[in-house]
């Protein structure tokens, strides 16, 4: 019989978010969500789900969504009061998800950009092509003094080397924000391998709902209860809960 001083206690890996930093949830102003009724009817779901913050990134894109800090401001104080109405005590912030594109030069220029946590700076590229003007883009993001974070690095096409691409990201100083539904399938295979591949290999720094449309939160509480999400807090560092 073993003495009970040798008997092994299981660590309990606590999985739970508390802090969500991508998502789309001020009303008609991107592609998220189209109302008012759709803003509150995520935050309660995302509640129920067990966060209690959620820092929003609606897109900024020149000629397709031309938000800028006012407007988004604007736009998260109106969900605040509607939230606080709606007797929601999940607390709301926000930020943007940039496009590298034309105008993100000019937007760095006007010392008007929208960041959370320690001036972590979230963009996103095209899926299919690599910005022509990538590293100087993401070296002025850093001389600047903000740290890029890469959204949904999984969901480019354009890496096909993962373990040399990938690794070139992080040395260049970024931070990695994986969507959670990757994991799952919902942006296709391709998405989910990279998805995979980066959690095994601990290069994950963030997770993130890229909440849309309530399709996307019933997507995420399924993979919330599958041992493939819970696995990724084993060789990853996870920081939504320092923001």
């Amino acid at each position: 019989m073993i003495p009970s001083f040798f008997s092994f206690t299981k660590v309990r890996v606590d999985t739970t978010l508390e802090i969500d930093l991508h998502s789309h949830l001020i009303p008609g102003i991107d592609d998220g969500a189209k109302d008012m009724q759709e803003s509150l009817a995520l935050l309660t779901a995302l509640e129920n789900l067990g966060y209690k913050k959620v820092i929003t990134t609606p897109h900024i894109m020149v000629d397709t969504y031309c938000n800028t800090r006012e407007i988004i401001e604007e736009g998260l104080h109106k969900l605040r009061v509607a939230a606080k109405n709606h007797h929601l005590t999940i607390a709301i912030d926000a930020a943007a998800e940039y496009y590298l594109d034309d105008g993100f030069f000019e937007q760095l220029k006007s010392g008007e950009v929208l960041t959370f946590g320690d001036n972590y700076l979230l963009f996103e590229t095209s899926y299919m092509a690599k910005p022509l003007l990538f590293d100087k883009m993401i070296d002025k993001i850093i001389t600047l003094g903000y740290k890029p974070v890469m959204a949904h690095p999984e969901r480019y096409r354009y890496i096909e080397n993962m373990a040399m691409e990938y690794k070139a990201f992080k040395e260049k100083g970024m931070y990695f924000q994986v969507n959670i539904n990757s994991f799952g399938g919902h942006y296709a295979k391709d998405a989910k391998m990279k998805a995979e591949y980066l959690a095994k290999q601990g290069m994950i720094d963030f997770l993130g709902s890229d909440v849309h449309h309530m399709k996307q939160v019933t997507t995420l509480k399924k993979i919330m209860q599958k041992n493939t999400y819970k696995n990724i807090y084993k060789n990853n560092v996870i920081l939504n809960r320092t923001l």
